[in-house]
């Protein structure tokens, strides 16, 4: 049981307190811009009057936007996906942007089976990560457990084959290795895990009135005390029982 030494323990749950606190910063920079696209919402949703059915609300936002907190849910609706992981500062993602609007309301203006979404990277690390993605803009397919990735030159005809699984020499990626393999899924569950802990982050701000700091030094007690009591119950179940003659 050597692996199990205090050593151990405090390497852990120092790794925990970490990730809280990392949640944290990353939840209180995204709070003021979500507060500023709440209100943006809140005007255009006046303006319209009504509340937009889910197709023409596609229709009109063209391209979809995903983020860690609904991309599991949307790509299980049955639908093809077309997926580019972009960034905000990136110039081919600019250029490219037009093109692939257009691409969304093609696809979308009809009864196609595909859906075209975008994800900034920049701001979604946890997807970035589960796609291992090294740089912008990188385009996916996914088709139920299949995910292929986007090799070509970037065009409006090359991306429309691509989604249409026209493109020669296609292949999905290797189960092991793809987003929904044992290590895509294991990174899934830290996504929900994630989602979970800034929730409560959230609540505990909004709702107890907790500043932001001590908010999470309190997550990170917590975070050490799971921790501690996880590997001592651990070593609890793997202690050898004595022999009995």
């Amino acid at each position: 049981m050597k692996w199990l030494s205090p050593y151990f323990v405090l390497s852990f749950t120092l790794m925990l307190q970490n990730v809280f606190m990392s949640m944290a910063a990353v939840k209180s920079s995204q709070m003021t811009t979500a507060g500023k696209s709440h209100s943006t919402a809140s005007v255009a949703g006046g303006a319209a009057g009504r509340e937009p059915s889910s197709q023409e609300s596609v229709q009109e936002q063209g391209v979809i936007t995903l983020t860690s907190r609904n991309f599991d849910s949307s790509i299980r609706d049955g639908n093809t996906w077309l997926v580019e992981f972009y960034s905000p500062w990136c110039g081919h993602c600019k250029r490219f942007a037009p093109t692939y609007e257009s691409i969304a309301m093609e696809f979308h203006s009809s009864d196609s089976p595909i859906k075209v979404a975008k994800i900034d990277g920049t701001i979604e690390r946890a997807l970035t990560s589960r796609f291992s993605i090294k740089g912008y803009p990188t385009f996916f397919l996914i088709k139920g457990w299949d995910v292929f990735e986007f090799t070509a030159p970037r065009s409006k005809e090359n991306m429309m084959n691509f989604a249409l699984l026209k493109m020669e020499g296609m292949e999905p990626m290797n189960f092991l290795v793809s987003p929904f393999g044992p290590l895509g899924m294991t990174r899934g569950i830290i996504i929900n895990t994630g989602t979970w802990i800034i929730d409560v982050f959230e609540l505990l701000i909004e709702k107890g009135g907790l500043g932001q700091t001590l908010t999470a030094v309190i997550m990170s007690g917590i975070a050490t005390l799971v921790g501690t009591v996880l590997i001592i119950c651990i070593g609890l179940c793997l202690v050898p029982k004595a022999k009995v003659d």
